[in-house]
């Protein structure tokens, strides 16, 4: 399941943008290279999903804050060139949740996202001998 869509990325940043640094021919188009954007998108997905690790993929839902940083991610690295500072700002700030996602301080929430499961929750006693008795520390006590 993908994070983002074309549709998505066309509705956030406009027709305009993607075609400015999709049409990548010798002969500009002037039309999106779905091709360009579907890559940059697959791509995007296995970059966050790195960061996902401590659930389980893949995600049945994409829960909330997913598609926006998915989004984030995918037009900056659909640049070829420097992105204008805004596009920085924001790819950064996906970055900082992903990183936050990862080492647990977010947490994803929707139904069908869980953490992956241990075969033996709960907790595990052993019981062993104790060296140090009443017995054997007669004197000492």
């Amino acid at each position: 399941m993908t994070y983002a869509t074309l549709e998505q990325l066309t509705e956030r940043y406009g027709e305009s943008l993607l075609v400015q640094i999709t049409d990548r021919g010798e002969v500009p188009t002037g039309a999106i290279d779905t091709e360009v954007v579907e890559r940059a998108l697959k791509n995007t997905d296995g970059f966050i999903n790195g960061f996902l690790g401590r659930y389980k993929l893949p995600l049945v839902v994409v829960p909330d804050p997913l598609p926006d940083l998915a989004q984030s991610i995918a037009i900056y690295k659909l640049h070829r060139f420097e992105p204008d500072p805004k596009i920085k700002d924001e790819y950064k700030d996906a970055l900082r949740l992903l990183r936050d996602i990862a080492d647990g301080l977010v947490k994803l929430s929707a139904e069908g996202v869980e953490t992956p499961g241990t075969a033996g929750n709960g907790v595990r006693i052993t019981d062993r001998e104790r060296p140090l008795t009443e017995a054997n520390l007669k004197g000492y006590i």
